[in-house]
């Protein structure tokens, strides 16, 4: 099997060589160059020609965000992960490379005196991503997420033999909206926010994989740019109709029902799925509160969270929406919930807005363009 070449670029030769040795311990991935900042990268970029790159967010010269840019302009397919500080200015400028078009991130190591737990810790963020960025044909970066249309309905060839019995009859009213996104997520979750209305009439509980501080400032950017309120979800929290609440990273979001309502739940449990914050609590719970009154989305994002809160969904009468392959960044979460069976509707990534809008209203589904039709999704 072909190896995936990795070009490293960060100003540090520390970490250049903590990133170097990790991914060089995979028998299939191969460091084929370093560069300490952008402006020694881009020559590289050009005559080397890496299947992915790893990219420093603060350099001098020519910093990852511009570095990035000038990549974009000429290569829009490269799989590029940026590596970025555990801080509010790493996090704000993560966000920024992902709308710019970087395909994911990776914090670095607060501390690297130890090179063997740097080493460690680098390999299991990084190489699981480049396997799947690099193995995944449908690749888009974030100026194409929006516009590629696929049919509605997923294929038979994607259809489980043995499917979860759902029960039969017409759909349950939606009391409440559930999505799981990961790799490419900041900007799907764009897109979706760019069409949801401010009058929805169930709340939207939304799981994207990051740490803390990345989760408050993308809570906050999505609230600033879309019409629907979005907050960063906080325990004991009321669940209202026509608000959205993001699970804070580092927690597992769940809602629980008491006397005086449905709240939200905040937990430290063991990851799911090697995530925390994770989609499959947060959907078993709101199965427990609403339950077929659910509609579960499934959007971009490596690995299979999702998938078993999905059964929990359809096994209760719930409804769940996929994205399609075409405009996932990594068909992984999606592709789980498509493969077994579990997916109403296998969407492009610009028409699930609508079809979320479409449910709750209780009407049928129609294809029509939407505002994410455009070149660039800015966070």
């Amino acid at each position: 099997m072909k190896k995936i070449r990795v070009l490293v670029v960060d100003d540090s030769v520390v970490v250049r060589r903590v990133i170097t040795q990790a991914l060089s311990e995979d028998p299939a991935i191969e460091v084929i160059g370093t560069a300490s900042n952008g402006k020694l990268a881009l020559p590289k970029v050009a005559l080397l020609r890496p299947d992915a790159i790893t990219l420093d967010i603060e350099m001098p010269e020519m910093d990852g965000l511009e570095t990035l840019r000038h990549i974009r302009r000429t290569n829009a397919k490269v799989p590029i992960i940026m590596f970025s500080t555990l801080s509010k200015p790493g996090a704000s400028a993560t966000l920024d490379a992902l709308s710019h078009g970087a395909s994911d991130f990776c914090t670095k190591p607060e501390n690297l005196g130890g090179l063997a737990d740097g080493v460690a810790m680098v390999k299991s963020q990084i190489v699981p991503k480049l396997k799947a960025l690099c193995g995944h044909t449908g690749l888009r970066t974030a100026g194409q997420l929006g516009g590629t249309l696929r049919p509605s309905l997923a294929p038979p060839s994607l259809r489980n033999t043995a499917p979860v019995v759902r029960p039969t009859g017409p759909a349950a009213r939606v009391e409440a909206v559930v999505i799981a996104v990961s790799t490419g997520g900041p900007t799907a979750l764009r897109v979706v926010w760019d069409s949801m209305p401010s009058t929805l009439s169930v709340p939207v509980l939304v799981v994207q994989h990051m740490p803390p501080m990345f989760t408050t400032l993308l809570a906050q950017r999505l609230n600033d740019v879309g019409n629907m309120p979005m907050t960063e979800g906080v325990a004991g929290t009321m669940v209202q109709p026509g608000r959205a609440y993001l699970a804070p990273g580092d927690h597992h979001m769940t809602v629980r029902r008491d006397a005086t309502g449905i709240k939200l739940h905040l937990d430290q449990n063991a990851p799911e799925n090697s995530c925390r914050p994770a989609a499959d609590p947060l959907f078993r719970s709101a199965v427990n509160v609403w339950g077929k009154g659910v509609l579960a989305v499934v959007l971009t994002g490596m690995g299979s969270d999702g998938l078993h809160g999905s059964e929990a969904v359809a096994a209760a009468g719930g409804q769940i929406l996929a994205q399609d392959e075409m405009t996932s960044v990594v068909w992984g979460m999606p592709g789980q919930v498509v493969q077994a069976g579990l997916a109403d509707q296998v969407l492009p990534l610009n028409e699930v807005a609508q079809a979320i809008v479409s449910r709750v209203n209780g009407r049928a589904v129609v294809s029509t363009p939407t505002r994410s039709d455009r070149a660039e999704v800015r966070l």
